[in-house]
């Protein structure tokens, strides 16, 4: 006659759940001055572009539709500042979308490798932003783009997995010996 007596409440709404496979990671190594690692499963790096005194390569992501951009340039006599200027300037570039810049310096010392890793939440175009130096002959500057319209809430769950991949590759550059 009477039912459980509690009233129907309608379902909460269901959120997409993506996984992504456990990275593993290959050294790549170019005719460009250094060495790097890249994620062997979901990643491919083109070939070296140059265009003047920069050259770059991309690592491309075809599954998550995204591509981190690598642009490497001689550090002589005094661009080091004007390098890391512009470096800092492409970042700021995405405040007008984006809710916070975060930053987080690298250091690694025994492979004269040092850094700055920017991580942009937000809608802006670009998630993540990193450069790593030697300071003396070596620059190289790094941006993540997806083919996507910006939209932190579906990006996110990529953005964050390839982060972990731009940590890898700023912790495994190896400087080539001229």
């Amino acid at each position: 006659m009477l039912g459980c007596g509690n009233d129907p409440l309608p379902k909460p709404k269901g959120y997409l759940r993506l996984e992504y496979p456990e990275a593993e990671y290959k050294k790549v190594a170019s005719s460009l001055p250094f060495t790097f690692e890249e994620n062997e499963l979901l990643a491919s790096t083109s070939k070296v572009k140059s265009s003047g005194k920069t050259k770059g390569l991309n690592v491309k992501y075809p599954s998550l539709k995204a591509t981190i951009y690598l642009s490497y340039k001689e550090v002589d006599n005094d661009n080091l500042d004007s390098l890391l200027r512009d470096a800092q300037n492409l970042t700021q570039k995405h405040t007008i979308k984006a809710d916070e810049i975060t930053y987080k310096p690298f250091e690694n010392p025994k492979d004269k490798v040092y850094g700055m890793l920017y991580e942009v939440g937000g809608d802006a175009a670009s998630q993540s932003q990193f450069y790593v130096t030697d300071s003396t002959k070596h620059f190289l500057s790094g941006s993540l783009y997806f083919y996507a319209k910006p939209n932190y809430d579906s990006i996110y769950p990529a953005s964050e997995y390839l982060k972990k991949d731009i940590k890898r590759l700023m912790e495994s550059i190896k400087w080539k010996e001229n």
